[in-house]
């Protein structure tokens, strides 16, 4: 079949169709978007772009040029530095400056990571770079195979730019359309088509992407600093949202294809934010900033000592409301939940239950209007926290979103937000975003217990004072453990660690060692200390180590027995514990230190030397420690 038959005869405008509307519930995989318009040489920009998105995805990335009446693509496996090599060749062998592109990093779904799984995704009339899973890309595939398509990929994304192809006719807005009205899934997509050289679209459903306003120039992307360079003016796209992108205009069309303005925000952090700024890695960058990103979270809620999260939705009559609530969240924000069960409970005496996001949608949740649901999501974009979010909000809870991106979808779904203000988080193993999770946290454990009548003035004024002191405890933190370099260098070569603490300290260590198997590749394990008679033991070899955390003075006793327990098995013992309890040194073969304070709060500050501990660990091993094997930053499929 000759699937251009008759093609160019039939490009002509036509006016914009309606676009279907209807949500979807699906998880999807994050990688990074660049689209660039403008006078600017597309190459150099797509490439910076891109360089500040890698770690959202790195296992392959391309760019698809608007170059001499056709579309250039130029692709390959593996880091940018493969990418500018293939685009320095080209160069060399005459390809102009674009003035129009896209651009992309993947880390693969469909498809191992290759040159020709790589985005973009090309036919002579359309090119693509995705975010997202097309969900029913196999029948698509079917029914584009019985017109005549054949594929050369294992991809979704080449079933769905030929999908679009063959919706063709000269009519982008109509094909995107038409094409999409099809797909069953979650897509981020920027779009190229021949006839159009001077022109992107994007489409949004369930995964973010920005447009970025400049002078003479715009630019599509899925997260701020791949434009921060250029322009600090953005709106976020929302769901359903359709973009025609020129060098002089933007033009947004909502689901039902209807001309709509979004609203213009200003990125609050620079270009120097989003760079190393001399360190040798953004992860001990990120840990260096933690005592400045919980300043910028707590010092702007604590006024004349009175903490006020400016929030004026959860007012006194709904606090009042709440007899329960459950803190949703994945991962790292997932254990800053876990934390936050104990510090709520404790000052607020309301019942706490925390549910990791992808296990919650699937079990049938006891939420109602008396339920607070706070959900804890660093990027705003977790794909099963959106859908466990959604799924509570329809059964009446109330939502509070404690994100770090203004717009993000969760702030938008949720009935109001608490923003950490922690900066841009560039390191796929979180550091900072965890502690001002935590501080978040803490902040509200504390306006909330005041509001309920839950604990006196004097325990009010010393909490508030603790919270204030949290920036200068961070810091004392990096400062007591220089000594961790040398450590890592002890402890490295071992093939499995165990963590174990009781109470916060339990909640602390599962993020420790979260921290310590991303990056270092090192089999790690946390557990509740007591539940080590229950069968962890029988794991305890001679030379394994064991890191106890005993910042819960009030449980040291307890902890020394758990150390006795695997020292007695062969195993030697790293503890951590509050600075000046030297009775840490009978008991340990090793010790970190983390600044006292108040004992509901240590998880912020005992976290900062097991997060230098893994780091030191990954770089003595040889890890590439900002982008760690398998993970990609801020959305996981499901």
């Amino acid at each position: 079949m000759n699937i251009e038959k008759n093609r160019a005869a039939l490009r002509r405008p036509r006016k914009l169709a309606a676009r279907p509307g209807g949500r979807l519930e699906r998880c999807l995989l994050m990688c990074g978007i660049v689209g660039y318009v403008g006078a600017r040489c597309a190459q150099n920009v797509l490439l910076d772009g891109l360089t500040k998105l890698e770690y959202r995805g790195y296992d392959s990335a391309g760019l698809a040029l608007s170059v001499g009446g056709g579309i250039r693509v130029i692709k390959s496996k593996g880091r940018l530095t493969a990418l500018r090599a293939r685009l320095e060749e080209a160069t060399a062998a005459g390809l102009p400056a674009a003035h129009c592109g896209i651009g992309h990093t993947r880390w693969a779904t469909h498809g191992e990571p290759s040159d020709v799984n790589s985005h973009p995704h090309s036919t002579p009339y359309v090119s693509i770079v995705h975010n997202g899973i097309i969900e029913n890309y196999g029948a698509l595939k079917a029914v584009l195979e019985a017109k005549g398509y054949t594929f050369v990929s294992e991809t979704d994304t080449e079933v769905l730019v030929k999908l679009i192809d063959s919706c063709y006719y000269g009519e982008p807005l109509r094909a995107l359309t038409q094409a999409l009205a099809r797909v069953r899934g979650s897509y981020a997509l920027a779009v190229l088509f021949r006839d159009w050289p001077d022109t992107l679209f994007a489409v949004r459903r369930e995964s973010p992407l920005i447009v970025g306003y400049g002078e003479g120039e715009n630019f599509l992307a899925s997260d701020i600093p791949a434009i921060l360079r250029y322009t600090r003016r953005y709106s976020v796209l929302e769901e359903g949202d359709m973009v025609v992108c020129k060098a002089g205009s933007v033009q947004i069309y909502d689901e039902f294809g209807r001309a709509v303005q979004r609203e213009k925000l200003t990125a609050d952090w620079d270009i120097e934010a989003a760079e190393k700024g001399g360190y040798p890695h953004f992860m001990l960058k990120e840990i260096n900033e933690q005592p400045a990103a919980i300043t910028a979270t707590v010092s702007p809620r604590v006024e004349d000592g009175l903490p006020d999260l400016r929030i004026p939705e959860l007012n006194d009559q709904r606090l009042a409301s709440i007899k329960r609530v459950h803190l949703v969240a994945c991962g790292t924000a997932m254990h800053a939940g876990m934390v936050g069960k104990y510090v709520i409970e404790s000052l607020c005496r309301v019942p706490v239950e925390v549910d990791l996001a992808s296990e919650l949608r699937y079990r049938d949740p006891i939420v109602g209007e008396d339920t607070l649901l706070i959900v804890v999501s660093q990027s705003g974009e977790t794909a099963d926290t959106i859908a466990a979010l959604r799924e509570c909000k329809a059964r009446g809870a109330y939502v509070l979103a404690i994100v770090n991106v203004v717009g993000s979808t969760i702030a938008r779904l949720a009935d109001c937000a608490l923003y950490t203000h922690a900066g841009p988080e560039i390191a796929v193993a979180t550091t900072k975003g965890y502690t001002t999770q935590l501080s978040a946290l803490y902040l509200f454990a504390v306006w909330a217990a005041e509001k309920l009548g839950r604990i006196d003035e004097m325990r009010y004024n010393e909490l508030v004072a603790e919270l204030s002191a949290l920036p200068a405890r961070i810091q004392r933190a990096i400062d007591l453990n220089l000594h961790v370099k040398y450590l890592a260098g002890r402890w490295h070569a071992q093939r499995a660690m165990f963590f174990i603490g009781r109470n916060i300290d339990y909640a602390a260590a599962l993020e420790g060692s979260l921290k310590l198997k991303e990056i270092s590749y090192i089999h790690s394990e946390a557990y509740a200390a007591g539940e080590l008679k229950h069968g962890t033991i029988a794991l305890i070899d001679e030379g394994r180590l064991v890191v106890a955390l005993c910042c819960q003075t009030a449980l040291f006793e307890k902890m020394v027995g758990n150390i006795q327990e695997v020292k007695a098995r062969g195993a030697k013992v790293l503890g951590l514990a509050p600075e000046g309890d030297r009775r840490i040194f009978a008991e340990a073969d090793d010790v970190l230190f983390a600044p006292g304070g108040e004992p509901l709060f240590a998880a912020a500050p005992e976290i900062v030397p097991l997060q230098l501990f893994a780091y030191y660990v990954a770089r003595e091993n040889g890890c590439d420690i900002d982008k760690p094997r398998n993970l990609a930053k801020s959305v996981t499929v499901e």
